[in-house]
């Protein structure tokens, strides 16, 4: 992908150019095993590409504010059971429970649990954004992992394409596409196409007109562009707001709520004057 690349992992353009030394990548690898694209193989380590942010709030008793703890209890005993002794269970059609244990899960038959096999080749824009879910970093295991590794991030990269392929994380096998960033391969774990649910009738049918496409794509060209790294989550902040009221007493100021507009076309039209008096030229 040369020049600027549309990027699922941040959903705007990057540098494709970019050094990967400016990523910060975990030191403990999540799952080892191969990527094999027709009889070449590379051995690799991988790295979750993302991490959880946010604020975490407890569970705790309203009345007192005491901490919430949950119990595993066995439904057969009523009593409380450790980890270590619990397993998975597997319900059959007659109503038989199979207890399988992590080794039992382990064994399972699957190709995709080490190997990254390949199966053809999309347009890396052809992918559709809904069917993303988790993104990982794809590191080279070894010498024997660097040749091979540097070559299928070149190919990709020249010809624009994602490669598709299955992987088993965990205890699931998921489909996943794999493709380049900063000249690092990411593995890009894809629902399944029947974990998709289709719209059904819930997109408007009402007409627009002509002018008001024009202007709604005027107003488009007149906004300003967006910098996703300048933007933050406010969350915590409001938080901290809502935390200092609950302590204090005080009243929480809430954010204007947006209305209908009444007239589409004078709202159009006051939109562009607004973004024309940011000084924004059109692109």
């Amino acid at each position: 992908m040369p020049g600027n690349a549309w990027d699922p992992l941040e959903g705007a353009p990057v540098d494709a150019a970019a050094e990967a030394g400016d990523m910060e990548v975990p030191t403990q690898a999540m799952w080892t095993g191969w990527i094999t694209f027709g009889l070449v193989s590379l051995p690799v380590h991988l790295f979750p590409a993302t991490r959880r942010h946010g604020v975490d709030l407890h569970e705790v008793h309203a009345a007192d504010g005491s901490r919430i703890r949950h119990r595993r209890v066995c439904q057969a005993e009523r009593l409380e059971v450790d980890n270590r002794e619990i397993a998975k269970g597997y319900e059959t059609p007659d109503g038989h429970t199979v207890v399988l244990e992590e080794a039992d899960l382990q064994a399972l038959p699957l190709p995709s649990k080490h190997v990254i096999d390949v199966l053809g080749f999309v347009p890396v824009d052809g992918l559709d954004p809904i069917l993303f879910s988790r993104a990982y970093y794809a590191a080279p295991h070894g010498q024997a992992g660097q040749r091979p590794y540097a070559l299928l991030v070149a190919a990709l990269t020249r010809a624009e394409r994602a490669a598709v392929a299955k992987v088993t994380l965990r205890t699931r096998e998921r489909l996943a596409a794999v493709w380049p960033r900063r000249d690092t391969l990411v593995v890009q774990t894809l629902l399944w196409p029947e974990e998709v649910r289709e719209p059904e009738n819930i997109a408007s049918t009402t007409p627009v007109t002509g002018q008001e496409l024009e202007l709604a794509s005027l107003l488009m060209t007149q906004m300003p562009d967006v910098d996703l790294a300048e933007l933050h989550d406010d969350y915590a902040a409001a938080l901290q707001q809502l935390v200092a009221a609950k302590e204090t007493g005080g009243q929480l100021l809430q954010p204007a709520e947006p209305e209908p507009a009444v007239d589409l076309m004078a709202a159009l039209e006051e939109s562009l004057r607004k973004a024309a008096g940011q000084g924004r030229t059109p692109g």
